[in-house]
């Protein structure tokens, strides 16, 4: 059983008990927090249909906030003598997957070739 869920802009493929890091929440560690669901999987069904899928949410756990690792920008103008080295440290916020909806989410069910070639 995993879900894909959209925070910070990006898109997690989530299971339960799962860690992830996400950009920057505003919640404090020890915190649940709600994530949209746009996708869930049980191995034999997908549902990816957005009206059944609005009133479902992953929970996750606020472990920590952190920085990431430092990213160096390097800009050169060349045979022009200008160099400049900056660094970046994304705020972060990791991510304990607490639970993720039921399979049973909506009617509308997604199969593959496969899946109707058994039946």
């Amino acid at each position: 059983m995993y879900a894909i869920v959209s925070t910070g802009g990006k898109q997690y493929k989530v299971a339960k008990g799962d860690v992830i890091d996400v950009e920057k929440l505003d919640a404090a560690a020890g915190d649940k927090v709600e994530l949209d669901v746009l996708m869930i999987s049980d191995g034999k069904k997908v549902v990816v249909d957005s009206s059944s899928l609005a009133s479902e949410k992953v929970t996750a756990q606020v472990v920590e906030q952190f920085k990431g690792d430092k990213q160096l920008v390097f800009k050169l103008k060349k045979r022009k003598r200008y160099h400049r080295t900056n660094g970046h440290r994304q705020n972060l916020t990791k991510l304990e997957i607490v639970s993720v909806p039921g399979g049973n989410a909506g009617k509308k069910v997604a199969t593959t070739k496969k899946d109707e070639a058994a039946e």
